[in-house]
C-alpha cells in the first residue's frame, strides 16, 4: 500500500484526514528505557511484569474476535484493560456496549482503557457517558475521556472539556512546568490538561480553550501542549496568543507558536518571525518553524529573511531545502539568482527542489532552463520536472511529458501520468489503457487513479477488467488504485467491483473497498462481510514471546552518520514489533535509502522503492494506543487504516496529531542527534537486533 507517515500531516489543519496536517494513560515506565551506557536489552522491571502478563488480549483484531461481555467476566484488571484496548482496536460498532460499564470499573487504568477504545470506535453514543467520567475521582481518566470525545468529534461537550481544563491549570497542575517539558505521567493533573487541550482542538472549542488557558490579566502558560493547541485550532481570534508565546523561552512553544501565526497568515507578525529566523543559530526546529510561517503568511516581506539563509555561509541542508520550497510558493524573483545556482547542487534532493521552485517563480522562463539542462542522473531529479511541467502550457510540455513516458526509471512515469492528465493531453486515454499492462506496479497504480481522474468513457470497463487481472500481485497498491478510481465512476459502474473487492486477499483492501461502497449506497453495511480478516498473524496471539516477553528488543539503525538506537514497544505493539523484527533480520532494510525527512517533522524510511510507495508485499494491522507522538517516538507509515507494513517513521518533534491515528512501536533512546542529522537519500546501512540474547 501508498504508505506516508502521518502523510502529509505536516502543513494543513484538519485532523480528519490523515493526509493533512492532522493529528498517557497510567504513568508507565519502559519496559527497558536504556540510558547512556546502560547494556540494551535487559530484563523488564517487576510493574512492566504484570503488563506483560495482560496476555496477547490485545492482540486479537479479526471479526472472529471474543465476545463483548468478557471484559466484564475478567477477574484481574490488568486483563479487562487489555480487553478493553481489543475491543477498541476490533473496530466494531458492537463493542460500545461492553466498554461502556467499564467506565465504572474499580480500577483507574481500566477506566482510563475504557474511554481511550470508546475514542478509537469514535462512538457518538458514548458522548453522555464519557462526559460523565470528566468528573472522575481520577485525573488520568478525565483526560482520557476528554481524549476520546475529541476522537469523536463531538463538539457539543467542548465546553465540559474546557471546564475540566480550566480547573486543573488554576489549581496549578501546570505552573511550575518548563516550556518543553514532554514528560508523560510525572502529574496526573497535568496529562488530563494536556489530553484536554488536545482533545478542545479535535472538537475545534476556541472559546473554551481560550477561557481554561488565561489568566485573568490575559497571559497563557509558556508550556507547549498550550501553543500547539492555539496553533491547531486555526482561528483568527488566537493570533495575540500566540505572539505572546512565540517570544517565550521554549524552543517547541516558538516553533509551535510561529506555526500558527503563519496558517492563520498574520502579516502583522512578519518582524516578529524575521527575528524569530535571524536568532535560530543553527536551530533545525525554530528556522524551519520561522521559514514555513513566513512563507504561509503569503507576505512579499517574508521572503528577504528566508532569501538570507540560502545566502549565509554553509546553511544547514534540510534549512536551506525548506527555504527553497517556501521561496517557490512565495514565488519570489530575488531568489532566482540562488535558486538557479543550487540546479546544479550536489544533492539530487535540493536539485529537485530547486526546479520546483524556479517554475513556480518564472514559469515563462523555465522552458528556457530547461531547454539548457542536460539529463539529470538521478530519477527524483526527473521525476520534479515531470511535476514542473504539468504546470507549463500545453503547447510546450505535452511533448516532453510524452518523451519521459520511457525513462528507465519506472519511478519516473507516475509523476508523468499525472501531469498529462493535468494538461488534459490528447490521446491520454489511449496512453493511461496501455500502462495499465505495465509491468511496474507503481505505474499500473497511476494509470488507474488518473482514469478515475479523467473519467474517460472506456476507462470503467478497463478499470473492472484490471481489478480482475492483478488478483495474482502480491501487493495490492494497483488493486486498491483500481477500486478507488472506479468509484469515481459512480454506483453502476463500481458495485459489482466493490463487492467484489469485500473479498480480497488484503484485508485493508477489503477496509478500503467497504468505505468506498458506503460513500456510494449509504445503505451498504460491509462490517460483516469483510470478516472474518484474512492470513494469520505474523506471531500466535498465544506465543510465549507476546505473552511474556523476557527482554525488551532494541534495533541498532546504523547509518553513515551515526546509529540510533531504538527501544520497541513489544508490550504496546507485539505483532508490529513482530514485523520489524523480521524484516530487519531477514536485511530487508539494509542498504535502502532514506526517502522522506521533513524538518521539524518526520524522518521516514523502509521502502525498497523509495518513491513512498513501496512496502514488503503485505500490510499487516494498526495496534493503536495510548503511547504520545513525542521526539524521538517510532511509528508505523499508512496509507489508511491497517495499511502498514515496512515503512515507519520517528517524530523529531512532538506531534500530538498523530496519537491513537498511527501505531507507535518504539521510541529513540540512543542517537536522535544522528536523526537531526539525516537527509533524503541517505543510506541506511544495517539495522540489527538485540532480543537479549544475540544481536543480530
Amino acid at each position: 500500500m501508498r504508505q506516508r507517515a502521518a502523510a502529509e500531516a505536516h502543513d494543513g489543519a484538519d485532523d480528519s484526514q490523515r493526509s493533512e496536517d492532522e493529528l498517557d494513560s497510567a504513568p508507565r515506565e519502559p519496559a527497558h528505557a536504556a540510558g547512556p551506557g546502560a547494556r540494551p536489552g535487559a530484563r523488564a522491571g517487576a510493574g512492566r511484569r504484570q503488563r506483560q502478563e495482560e496476555g496477547a488480549a490485545a492482540g486479537a483484531r479479526s471479526g472472529g474476535d471474543r465476545g463483548p461481555d468478557e471484559p466484564r467476566r475478567g477477574s484481574e484488571p490488568r486483563i479487562r484493560r487489555r480487553a478493553a484496548l481489543a475491543i477498541g482496536r476490533v473496530g466494531l460498532p458492537e463493542g460500545a456496549a461492553a466498554l461502556k460499564p467499564l467506565l465504572t470499573d474499580t480500577d483507574p487504568d481500566v477506566r482510563q482503557m475504557a474511554a481511550f477504545a470508546l475514542g478509537l470506535l469514535a462512538d457518538k453514543g458514548s458522548v453522555a457517558d464519557l462526559t460523565a467520567a470528566l468528573q472522575d475521582s481520577d485525573p488520568r481518566v478525565r483526560g482520557r475521556a476528554a481524549e476520546a470525545l475529541g476522537l469523536i468529534g463531538d463538539t457539543a461537550s467542548a465546553a465540559a472539556v474546557g471546564q475540566m481544563v480550566a480547573a486543573y491549570i488554576k489549581a496549578g497542575a501546570i505552573a511550575n512546568i518548563a516550556p518543553d517539558d514532554e514528560k508523560w505521567g510525572a502529574s496526573p493533573e497535568a496529562d488530563a490538561v494536556r489530553l484536554g487541550l488536545f482533545a478542545l482542538v479535535r472538537q475545534k472549542g476556541y472559546e473554551p480553550l481560550a477561557t481554561a488557558i488565561q489568566d485573568g490579566s490575559g497571559r497563557v502558560s509558556g508550556w507547549w501542549p498550550v501553543a500547539y493547541a492555539l496553533r491547531r485550532i486555526n482561528d483568527p481570534r488566537a493570533m495575540p496568543l500566540l505572539r505572546q508565546l512565540a517570544t517565550t523561552p521554549g524552543r517547541y512553544t516558538r516553533a509551535f507558536a510561529a506555526r500558527g501565526l503563519g496558517v492563520l497568515k498574520d502579516t502583522a507578525s512578519v518582524p516578529l518571525l524575521k527575528t524569530m529566523l535571524e536568532g535560530a543559530k543553527g536551530d533545525v526546529a525554530l528556522s524551519v518553524s520561522a521559514i514555513d510561517a513566513l512563507k504561509d503568511t503569503g507576505s512579499p516581506d517574508g521572503a528577504a529573511p528566508i532569501i538570507a539563509v540560502l545566502a549565509g555561509d554553509k546553511p544547514i541542508p534540510n534549512v536551506a531545502l525548506d527555504a527553497v520550497s517556501a521561496l517557490g510558493t512565495l514565488k519570489s524573483q530575488a531568489a532566482l539568482p540562488y535558486i538557479q545556482d543550487l540546479i546544479t547542487d550536489d544533492w539530487p534532493t535540493m536539485r529537485a527542489a530547486a526546479i520546483r521552485a524556479y517554475a513556480a517563480i518564472d514559469p515563462t522562463g523555465f522552458p528556457t532552463l530547461l531547454s539548457g539542462m542536460e539529463p539529470d542522473p538521478h530519477w527524483i531529479v526527473r521525476a520534479a520536472i515531470a511535476e514542473a511541467l504539468g504546470t507549463m502550457p500545453p503547447s510546450f510540455a505535452i511533448a516532453r511529458l510524452r518523451s519521459m513516458l520511457e525513462d528507465p526509471d519506472r519511478r519516473v512515469v507516475p509523476p508523468v501520468l499525472d501531469s498529462l492528465a493535468t494538461l488534459k493531453a490528447p490521446g491520454l486515454d489511449d496512453i493511461l489503457m496501455t500502462e495499465l499492462k505495465a509491468p511496474d506496479i507503481g505505474v499500473r497504480a497511476a494509470a488507474a487513479r488518473n482514469l478515475g481522474v479523467v473519467r474517460s468513457p472506456a476507462g470503467a470497463a478497463a478499470l473492472r477488467d484490471a481489478y480482475h487481472a492483478w488478483q495474482a500481485d502480491q501487493a495490492s497498491d494497483a488493486r486498491e488504485a483500481a477500486v478507488g478510481a472506479l468509484a469515481r465512476y459512480g454506483l453502476a459502474d463500481a458495485g459489482d467491483t466493490l463487492k467484489a473487492a469485500l473479498a480480497d486477499a488484503d484485508w485493508a483492501l477489503r477496509l478500503r473497498a467497504a468505505a468506498l461502497l458506503h460513500s456510494l449506497d449509504a445503505t451498504a453495511d460491509s462490517t460483516l462481510a469483510i470478516r472474518p480478516a484474512p492470513g494469520a498473524p505474523l506471531a500466535p496471539y498465544d506465543a510465549a514471546d507476546i505473552i511474556h516477553p523476557t527482554y525488551s528488543p532494541h534495533a541498532f539503525i546504523e547509518t553513515a552518520k551515526g546509529t540510533v538506537e531504538i527501544e520497541l514497544a513489544v508490550l504496546d505493539a507485539p505483532q508490529t514489533v513482530q514485523n520489524f523484527i523480521t524484516l530487519a533480520r531477514k536485511g530487508y532494510f539494509n542498504g535502502l535509502q532514506i526517502h522522506r525527512v521533513v524538518p521539524n517533522f518526520v524522518v521516514q524510511d523502509g521502502d525498497p522503492r523509495g518513491d513512498g510507495s513501496g512496502g514488503p508485499g503485505y500490510s499487516i494491522r494498526d495496534e493503536l494506543n495510548d503511547r504520545p507522538y513525542l521526539r524521538g517516538t517510532v511509528g508505523m507509515a499508512l496509507s489508511g487504516p491497517d495499511t502498514g507494513g515496512s515503512q515507519f517513521f520517528i517524530t523529531v518533534s512532538p506531534q500530538p496529531h498523530l496519537d491513537a491515528k498511527y501505531t507507535v512501536f518504539g521510541q529513540v533512546v540512543q542517537g536522535m542527534d544522528v536523526v537531526d542529522k539525516l537527509q533524503q537519500l541517505d543510506v541506511i546501512e544495517r539495522i540489527r537486533i538485540w532480543d537479549g540474547k544475540e544481536m543480530k
